[in-house]
């Protein structure tokens, strides 16, 4: 028996490891990456900033200038609390630990982040996954049936949901809400509200089980790595207790605490991105072959139609023209022959829409002429 059969747990040892593929090359449209980089007077004001800082000291661990300025700057009502994390992913991570009891559930309706699941198996919880409608709607009554069976600890509801795009009716999750009652917390994940304008945040004083949770790694700053979360203080108070003391590093904290105070420009950017989304709609719409799922984020899922060629195949033909988009039909059978492919830019998006168009063998008649070449450089939006 080999040193990682005697040390490593068999779970683990049986788990592959999250692919991240090289993106050298191409465009980048698979991780819902927000494509705008910032005007050049705020990158030298930031880089200033960035400078001043003292990475010599650990960052201060309570992190409360950065706190209140994301309780006053991102909606959370007053008389509630945040808790940061190194993305949205240690969050999770963070509430798995600090909920596995001894026979503790998680449930979430799948398909679904997968970090959900990942990080209940890693801290020692059963998850519970409750599949969506065909139509990728929530199945009130199956998710009401299997809150009563497993009454889980932990729920989550993604608002809106990856990969599928859609948001929740609010209805069907307050009912979720109240089912899960004081056996558990419900975990709203709103990573993608900026596209979605629409928010449980206001919510949080009706329901004390509720924790709101998001990131701005969607707002245009995926490379600095924050989370938070919103809830009660002294329920967030037991969740800080199991957070590494210095999570959120200095820079982090200077690049977050700088853009917080340019919120209109991280505003305008999401705007262009939700104009370019109804666009992208309706042009995905118009190619053959496709069906096309509504979406209140900044991606889109379609789904290669029986009796048009294969979504791997559609994806292969995509990569050999340097497209990168999400292949996501072995996450669930109810995404099969389904492709997730993010809102970019409108000269990124027109690339993408004639090499799909290209790739279904379908004319794009109805969408524009394609810009040649690659674009290099995500384009710059000054404030409104």
């Amino acid at each position: 028996m080999s040193l990682i059969d005697t040390i490593i747990r068999p779970d683990v040892r049986a788990l592959a490891a999250y692919h991240v593929p090289d993106a050298t090359g191409f465009l980048k449209l698979d991780a819902m990456e927000n494509p705008y980089t910032l005007p050049m007077p705020l990158r030298q004001a930031l880089g200033q900033r960035l400078a001043d800082v003292a990475m010599n000291r650990y960052p201060v661990p309570s992190y409360a200038a950065l706190k209140a300025a994301i309780c006053e700057r991102l909606g959370v009502p007053a008389g509630f609390d945040v808790v940061l994390g190194n993305g949205s992913d240690e969050l999770i991570a963070i509430v798995s630990i600090a909920c596995a009891r001894a026979g503790a559930k998680v449930l979430a309706p799948v398909p679904g982040f997968v970090m959900y699941a990942m990080s209940a198996q890693l801290a020692g919880l059963e998850f519970i996954g409750v599949p969506l409608a065909p139509d990728f709607t929530l199945d009130l009554p199956a998710m009401l049936a299997a809150i009563a069976l497993h009454r889980p600890a932990i729920t989550y509801l993604a608002y809106p949901n990856n990969p599928t795009g859609a948001l929740f009716d609010a209805d069907a999750m307050c009912a979720i809400i109240e089912a899960v009652g004081e056996t558990g917390v419900v975990i709203v994940d709103e990573a993608y509200q900026p596209f979605a304008q629409a928010s449980f945040m206001p919510r949080l004083a009706q329901c004390d089980n509720l924790l709101v949770m998001r990131t701005v790694s969607k707002m245009g700053l995926a490379g600095i790595r924050l989370g938070y979360m919103a809830g009660s203080a002294a329920l967030l108070q037991e969740f800080d207790k199991v957070r590494p003391p210095y999570n959120i590093n200095v820079l982090t904290q200077a690049a977050a605490q700088f853009m917080l105070e340019h919120t209109d420009l991280l505003d305008a950017q999401a705007a262009l991105l939700r104009a370019e989304r109804s666009r992208m709609l309706a042009a995905l719409a118009a190619l053959p072959g496709l069906e096309v799922f509504p979406s209140d984020a900044n991606f889109i899922l379609v789904r290669v139609a029986a009796g048009a060629r294969d979504a791997n195949d559609v994806f292969a033909n995509l990569l050999e023209r340097k497209i990168l988009v999400k292949n996501v039909g072995k996450m669930h059978a109810l995404l099969q022959n389904c492709l997730r492919i993010t809102v970019s830019t409108p000269e990124e998006n027109t690339l993408l829409l004639d090499g799909l168009g290209a790739a279904l063998g379908a004319s794009l008649n109805a969408a524009p002429a394609a810009i040649p070449g690659l674009h290099q450089g995500p384009a710059q939006v000054m404030p409104t």
